[in-house]
């Protein structure tokens, strides 16, 4: 059955969407997650947010171009990433967005370009991007943050269509184009990358994913309304490998594909995220592939992987079909020590809740958790976790939007333009719909692609930003987080990268413990804050952090403070 084909919603499902229905504030609406809540020693009683568009009080006038002219070519639907980032230094979380660009013959006098937009820290940004030197056009669809040489600034990837670039952070607020000397670019049809330190040697390589093999040159006619054209899915045309590549050092990388085992040119990779999968020290990458099996790369901690999706259990859905898997985030959302993994797929396939049950297997506990029937109609990019109410449990948050803008005239239940989704955790693995009672403003419905969380107002709570395909971002405000207590972490590795990718983190407050992994780029084709950000309820104060770097090193912090931010160095006493 092609993917574009399905009916109406099912009378059982709308059932159960009403059942998992509760909200930002207010009561839950079964009984089962309140009990859940109070048994799990979290507060049953969340506290009121509200997200609020503020992209244009912010400033933030970007427009993304998909290039579209009619020709309904693949990449124009894809949209593109976006990032928080603070690449001056200064404390502030400042903004990229990734940009396309038109295709040949139809390029026009006007270029369009990606946007940095620097935080001036009065809830209002400056578009840097020319002064940045990031004034590059590509059709540029992911991206990366890493600091490769170790230097302190964050270094910026973008996966294109065509070309990659990267770019080397100078310190000074610029940026130098060092993709020829790097030795990171391919031609190939590009989506999400991560930067990672596979293997342990403290410097950061880099994972880039590829899509389909797709030229204008080769372009497909396909439609789900004839006689017009309509994207064609990736069914239609050949997969293509991913690159691993290994940071030498002095800005040179090499490409270690095949030798560290994950070539594979079957793949159609949208997304990717880096953590520990089996608890044995080292970083694993999962890669969601859309239409074909998902992967996981289990680091053998010799420089290689071996590919094990299928044998634990996150390939397929639980009825053996590859789904069309975009964005991806893993986190240890039940408390169990283990992480899991939740994936956004296409529409009329639920969004996918890898449960890791440890000991190398995983379950899709979607269904179960709250969070399958929802998301049943909706097409899902951008997906991670958080915890947007700093009650200490990790909630979900999901970007949607179809690939086919007329896909209402063969599905009259499905839309171009979808709200989000937001799932707030209520404890014991379950989650609620919580995206109607947190303000009119989520529940825009938009082509949303790209999506990420950072806390751009320093205020202690996550805001949202999202791209939106062919149309302005929007930056979305977290008001009512932080009225719960809160600690964010920062760190700066000394014998590990410095930027600490694969950190784990367990903090005990209260009786309670929260794990957390600070990790490079994950969602679709996007970056969040480089920070963990723990909600801690009412708690007064932390009894305990315990810090395992990517080198090995343990080090543990003892009786913290509540809202308020630190800046952890390896191996050296909090100043």
């Amino acid at each position: 059955m092609s993917r574009f084909q399905g009916g109406a919603l099912a009378a059982g499902v709308v059932a159960a969407i009403a059942a998992f229905s509760a909200g930002c504030g207010g009561k839950q609406t079964s009984a089962e997650p309140t009990a859940a809540a109070a048994a799990d020693g979290a507060e049953a009683a969340p506290a009121p947010v509200t997200f609020v568009n503020v992209t244009e009080t912010a400033g933030l006038r970007f427009r993304h171009e998909n290039g579209a002219f009619g020709r309904k070519y693949l990449p124009e639907t894809m949209g593109a990433g976006c990032a928080f980032l603070d690449y001056d230094n200064d404390g502030r979380q400042d903004i990229f967005l990734v940009n396309g660009k038109r295709f040949r013959g139809k390029e026009g006098s006007a270029k369009p370009l990606p946007a940095l937009y620097r935080n001036m820290g009065n809830g209002a940004f400056e578009d840097v991007t020319r002064a940045a030197h990031l004034d590059v056009v590509s059709y540029g669809l992911g991206l990366a943050l890493g600091d490769i040489d170790n230097d302190g600034d964050a270094d910026l990837f973008v996966n294109a269509l065509g070309p990659d670039h990267l770019f080397r952070n100078e310190g000074n607020g610029t940026f130098t184009d060092i993709t020829a000397q790097a030795g990171v670019s391919d031609p190939s049809f590009g989506s999400s990358a991560t930067f990672l330190d596979y293997d342990k040697d403290g410097l950061l390589d880099l994972f880039v994913c590829n899509y389909v093999t797709w030229s204008e040159a080769d372009d497909l006619f396909c439609t789900i309304d004839p006689p017009a054209k309509s994207y064609c899915t990736p069914e239609s045309y050949k997969g293509a490998t991913n690159h691993l590549y290994r940071n030498l050092g002095q800005g040179r990388f090499e490409d270690v594909t095949g030798k560290a085992g994950v070539l594979n040119p079957t793949g159609k990779s949208l997304g990717v995220v880096v953590y520990d999968h089996d608890n044995d020290g080292w970083p694993d990458i999962v890669v969601g592939n859309d239409t074909q099996p998902n992967y996981l790369y289990r680091n053998r901690g010799d420089g290689t992987f071996q590919e094990i999706a299928r044998e634990v259990g996150i390939a397929f859905s639980e009825s053996g079909v590859a789904r069309g898997s975009m964005g991806i985030d893993a986190a240890d959302y039940d408390d169990s020590g283990w992480q899991s993994i939740v994936i956004g797929n296409f529409s009329n396939e639920m969004i996918a809740l890898f449960h890791n049950e440890g000991g190398g297997l995983y379950v899709d506990d979607a269904p179960a958790a709250g969070v399958g029937p929802p998301s049943l109609l909706t097409l899902a990019f951008g997906s991670f976790f958080f915890d947007y109410d700093n009650d200490g449990r990790i909630d979900i948050f999901v970007g949607n939007g179809h690939v086919e803008p007329d896909i209402n005239k063969v599905q009259k239940d499905v839309h171009w333009a979808e709200p989000p989704h937001l799932f707030q955790n209520v404890g014991k693995g379950r989650f609620a719909v919580a995206s109607d009672k947190c303000g009119h403003d989520l529940q825009e419905p938009l082509a949303v692609r790209g999506a990420a969380w950072g806390d751009f107002d320093d205020d202690g709570d996550p805001d949202i930003l999202v791209s939106n395909n062919g149309g302005s971002p929007r930056l979305l405000r977290n008001d009512g987080g932080n009225a719960r207590a809160w600690l964010r972490v920062t760190l700066q590795g000394t014998k590990s990268a410095r930027d600490a990718y694969g950190a784990e983190l367990t903090l005990t407050s209260g009786g309670r413990t929260q794990r957390r992994t600070l990790r490079g780029s994950s969602s679709y084709c996007s970056q969040s804050e480089k920070a963990v950000l723990f909600g801690l309820g009412r708690a007064t104060g932390v009894e305990k952090l315990e810090i395992v770097w990517p080198s090995g090193e343990k080090q543990t912090l003892s009786s913290l403070p509540v809202n308020t931010s630190i800046h952890v160095v390896e191996g050296q006493p909090l100043s």
